[in-house]
């Protein structure tokens, strides 16, 4: 039966952090790094899935009024170091974008639950598009340092959107790139590849972040391998982060039935197989 792991005692890990910012810059076009510093055990205390909320700056054109949530893109080796990646798409963003090296910024976290994932795994999958990549690049990292073979489905609008090498970060793995630029990522199609790559390989789990159409393509092909589990990081607006103001709550379908879930709280990474009906994503 899949479930998704809880993360350590909430309010044992969670903290307001200020950070220093150590790196700041473009990947390409649409996306930028970010690299924070701290004097807290960030890399202690962070697991794959997790997210932060980050006080976006303000400035005279922009003045962004919530936290922004974001997914954890790399922690360490400094114990204190934490990275980011993200779209630059909207206020908070953009105002995020402003940051210069030197600067200092306050981070809530960390927050919500982790990725299920067993160093025994003989092999798993992660599925990405855009920049829901972040969110399991330390997936990646927890399989390569443990051996664990890797198959990656990774979907972008061109090959100039992609970003492979910021997503493997020197773990080897088998990639397959599909594109919107030359229709190799139409549905049909994916959905043929991954039926063939289960089939053939055999993981013992399939994990997604970052699109719709790609969480419910999966549900539908996992249906015919019930013995693959599969595990979805859920990107959901929210205000508070904490649980608190219910603007997260989606519906689920348990083995003890449907009911009402906070993506932040009892998420963000639930089970593939019980996400019910239209989710809206980031």
């Amino acid at each position: 039966m899949e479930s998704s792991v809880c993360a350590a005692p909430f309010a044992a890990t969670v903290a307001t952090h200020r950070c220093e910012v150590a790196e700041h810059r473009w990947v390409n076009s649409r996306y930028r790094y970010l690299r924070l510093e701290s004097t807290a055990d960030l890399a202690g205390t962070t697991r794959s899935g997790q997210f932060y909320q980050l006080r976006c700056p303000t400035t005279n054109a922009l003045q962004p009024f919530l936290l922004r949530p974001m997914s954890v893109y790399g922690v360490g080796p400094a114990s204190g170091s934490i990275e980011f990646l993200y779209n630059v798409t909207g206020v908070g963003t953009a105002s995020l974008a402003t940051l210069e090296v030197g600067s200092s910024m306050e981070i809530v976290g960390p927050l919500g639950n982790t990725f299920e994932f067993d160093p025994s795994f003989k092999r798993v999958m992660v599925v990405a598009r855009g920049v829901g990549l972040a969110t399991m690049a330390p997936l990646l990292r927890d399989a390569g340092q443990a051996g664990v073979a890797v198959t990656a489905l990774m979907s972008a609008r061109s090959p100039g959107d992609l970003m492979r090498d910021e997503f493997l970060r020197g773990v080897e793995a088998d990639v397959h790139s599909v594109f919107d630029s030359d229709g190799s990522s139409a549905v049909e199609n994916v959905e043929k590849l991954l039926r063939e790559l289960i089939e053939r390989q055999q993981p013992d789990v399939v994990y997604t972040c970052g699109s719709h159409r790609l969480l419910m393509l999966l549900q539908r092909v996992l249906a015919d391998f019930p013995q693959v589990r599969g595990e979805v990081a859920m990107e959901q607006r929210m205000a508070c982060g904490m649980g608190v103001c219910l603007s997260c709550v989606r519906m689920f379908d348990t083995p003890t039935g449907k009911h009402f879930k906070r993506v932040c709280r009892e998420g963000p990474v639930f089970p593939i197989r019980e996400v019910v009906g239209e989710v809206e994503f980031g």
